[in-house]
């Protein structure tokens, strides 16, 4: 049996999911989905088993946006020497231009956001710090990090 949530800890999960929310309104050019497979491969994470892991998706989800991101032409897959089952994923260069322009769109909104709190630069930096700790648990769970 689970202990209920403190009011505050309650209060912050309530804000992150509509904060996940604001976000993806702020633009019409991509899905939250599809903006988290871009800008995985856009971090570095090249191959869909990676993007999968580090954003704790089923292999099949991420398929079926890495299928029509690419239909999109903002990504492409070209193959993995060495590995005929395996797939490298890039940005186009279309990719990288709307990746670009949806998160200035979402940079915008966050900055919004947090100007209308007591202490912006502390909230930004508190997300950023939660960015930062769910970077480590998906390295952990994928046996990347101790």
């Amino acid at each position: 049996m689970t202990t209920p949530a403190e009011p505050r800890e309650l209060e912050a999960v309530r804000a992150v999911a509509r904060l996940s929310r604001a976000l993806e309104r702020s633009t019409d050019e991509l899905s939250l989905a599809h903006y988290r497979v871009l800008s995985a491969v856009a971090s570095g994470d090249e191959r869909a088993s990676r993007v999968a892991k580090r954003l704790v998706l089923g292999k099949p989800t991420v398929s079926a946006s890495v299928d029509a991101l690419c239909r999109r032409g903002l990504l492409e897959r070209s193959g993995v020497a060495g590995d005929q089952r395996a797939a490298a994923l890039e940005l186009t260069a279309d990719g990288a231009e709307v990746l670009g322009r949806v998160e200035r769109a979402m940079t915008g909104r966050l900055e919004e956001l947090c100007a209308a709190t007591p202490e912006p630069a502390l909230v930004a930096r508190a997300l950023g710090w939660l960015g930062e700790a769910l970077d480590g648990a998906a390295a952990r769970r994928a046996g990347d990090a101790p």
